[in-house]
């Protein structure tokens, strides 16, 4: 007697599962997209319009009335570069954002270590006290500083910009650092004072090279707000020779007449190096701000 063949067993076939657009038109939580990308797309309209429009006047010929501009012309920035008088203001802005920047990071270093790594009496109070100058308006500061360096001789010089600049900038570099330098763990500076070191050559070694992102974020505001600071140089700067490039926009403005192709020039000189300066430094910024905010 022969044994009858195994007869095989039914699978049933797995229950089909909805596809991607098929999840997304079960889940009624989920927002339309349209929902994103049109205000996305007229927040963005509204954003590059004014800076399609300024470069539009400052490479479009004199008298044109175009709205592409074609032919290209350089003849605007030849006007505000030799005729203006930009370079010298160009060459003062830099100057000033130069010492500015450095001043502060070097102070902010030294002054970040010492608010995270030291207690001493009246620290918070310190601390407190700071942040409070933020609240303070730069306006009413003009009478106060101008008597300040007009006793110093710093009226009409550079050197009055820095140092208010400087100052202006120090409470919030500050308190970035020291928050940045409390999330270092001390047990590095620790190993390196075994080693030998000192404490600025540990600080040196072990912690200046992990700052790199908190520098960067500090340094590249205080580079675009001395850049751009436009009250103090207005009031501490007599001569034409001194004035930076927001003053020297400003003066260009006539009294019955405007030449928008060369202020439209200058602000695209204005521009150009906080664009190059963002491009630079925009994946160290999110970083230092988010890891000097995180315990203060």
């Amino acid at each position: 007697m022969t044994a009858a063949p195994p007869t095989a067993t039914s699978v049933p076939p797995p229950a089909p599962t909805p596809g991607r657009l098929g999840r997304r038109a079960a889940d009624p939580r989920r927002t339309p997209r349209w929902t994103i990308y049109v205000p996305l797309a007229v927040y963005l309209l509204f954003t590059l319009v004014p800076f399609y429009w300024i470069l539009l006047f400052a490479f479009r010929e004199a008298g044109s009335t175009s709205l592409v501009p074609w032919p290209l012309t350089l003849e605007h920035f030849s006007t505000v570069w030799n005729g203006a008088g930009f370079s010298v203001f160009f060459e003062n802005s830099v100057i000033i954002a130069v010492l500015t920047v450095f001043f502060s990071t070097a102070i902010a270093l030294l002054g970040g270590y010492a608010l995270a790594r030291f207690s001493f009496r009246g620290k918070g109070l310190f601390m407190v006290l700071m942040l409070c100058t933020q609240f303070i308006p730069g306006a009413m500061m003009l009478i106060p500083l101008f008597d300040i360096f007009r006793a110093t001789f710093l009226i009409n010089s550079l050197w009055s910009i820095v140092v208010a600049d400087t100052v202006f900038h120090l409470p919030l570099s500050l308190m970035l650092m020291a928050g940045f330098i409390r999330n270092i763990p001390i047990e590095l500076e620790e190993a390196a004072w075994i080693d030998g070191c000192g404490r600025l050559r540990g600080f040196l070694a072990t912690v200046l090279p992990l700052l790199r992102p908190g520098i960067v974020a500090i340094s590249s505001f205080a580079f675009i707000s001395s850049w751009n600071n436009f009250l103090f140089a207005l009031m501490f700067l007599n001569s034409q020779d001194k004035f930076t490039v927001p003053v020297g926009l400003s003066y260009m403005l006539g009294e019955y007449s405007v030449d928008f192709g060369a202020l439209a020039a200058g602000g695209v000189v204005a521009v150009v190096p906080v664009v190059l300066v963002f491009a630079y430094v925009q994946r160290y910024l999110v970083q230092g701000l988010s890891a000097g905010a995180v315990k203060g």
